[in-house]
């Protein structure tokens, strides 16, 4: 299968190396060419163009940072979807709002291209080690298509809905992941500030009610879990201002539906004062620091 990814960052990258390593023909773009150089390195085909990377492609992945951005590279002065086949499969992995993906594959529908959105959950690790999930918004055809190529990056599928549901259902799924985070870190600090190992009282929350993924899988303080960010000094994973981008696009999603997210609202401060504190690059665990700091 020829495939044409664009965005080959921290979560695109690895996504890239998997569909190499199934055995695809991959062409590759970026506005970075250190990274699309990393993957010729493994046996992409790198081009100079966005356009020179969809002729004669059978599926096209997006892994971009905003929708400003997939808006540009579908439908820009220079986009892509003028060029793509109408028999190809668009598939834009981006975290990006609702609206900006209904209008984008709407006018991929009218040029009669398939296309969905499958924003994904697992972070990094879940990239490189290929177990993501994909919350795909489309038709039932159309994600049943993309799912054998989704696969071969990840461990699970899932349909929302229609076009947008994808990102619907991913902002929730993150506005949750940083209030329990938030509440984690705030539960081992309280217990570290009364003299407790934040070891034996995490062993102790994970076989009660407080139990969560935060605290089972992505352990908020140093050393407690080896490989977490936090026992690398919050390096890697998945940074602040990602989690700021997500959070504020729950809450514009919140706004206009209505919907009151208060506790969503507060994790979005917490983390708009963690990144101006100097933090944005860090992972976004590395706001039990700020518990740290304030205790």
């Amino acid at each position: 299968m020829k495939i044409a990814f664009f965005g080959l960052g921290h979560m695109g990258g690895p996504m890239a190396t998997n569909l190499l390593k199934a055995g695809h023909e991959l062409t590759v773009f970026d506005l970075q060419s250190a990274l699309v150089d990393g993957l010729a390195a493994q046996g992409a085909i790198a081009v100079q163009q966005p356009a020179d990377a969809v002729i004669d492609a059978d599926v096209v992945i997006s892994m971009l940072p905003s929708g400003k951005a997939v808006s540009s590279l579908y439908l820009g002065e220079q986009g892509i979807l003028r060029h793509i086949a109408s028999s190809a499969l668009v598939i834009d992995c981006s975290t990006i709002d609702a609206a900006t993906a209904k209008h984008v594959s709407r006018q991929a529908q009218q040029a009669g291209i398939s296309m969905i959105d499958a924003p994904v959950s697992g972070g990094v690790a879940g990239a490189a080690a290929g177990t993501l999930t994909f919350i795909c918004g489309g038709s039932e055809e159309q994600v049943a298509q993309a799912e054998p190529v989704l696969l071969q990056m990840g461990k699970k599928v899932f349909r929302a809905g229609d076009h947008g549901a994808g990102q619907t259902a991913k902002l929730c799924n993150n506005m949750l992941l940083a209030i329990h985070m938030i509440g984690t870190c705030e539960a081992l600090q309280l217990g570290a500030d009364h003299g407790l190992d934040p070891k034996v009282l995490s062993e102790i929350m994970l076989a009660s009610s407080g139990r969560n993924w935060s605290l089972e899988l992505y352990n908020p303080w140093p050393g407690v879990m080896e490989n977490a960010p936090a026992s690398r000094g919050y390096a890697g994973g998945f940074a602040v201002n990602l989690m700021n981008k997500d959070l504020g696009l729950a809450v514009e999603a919140a706004m206009d539906s209505g919907t009151n997210t208060p506790l969503g609202a507060l994790a979005k401060s917490l983390y708009a004062l963690h990144a101006s504190e100097g933090s944005g690059q860090l992972d976004f665990s590395s706001i039990q620091q700020m518990f740290a700091r304030d205790s």
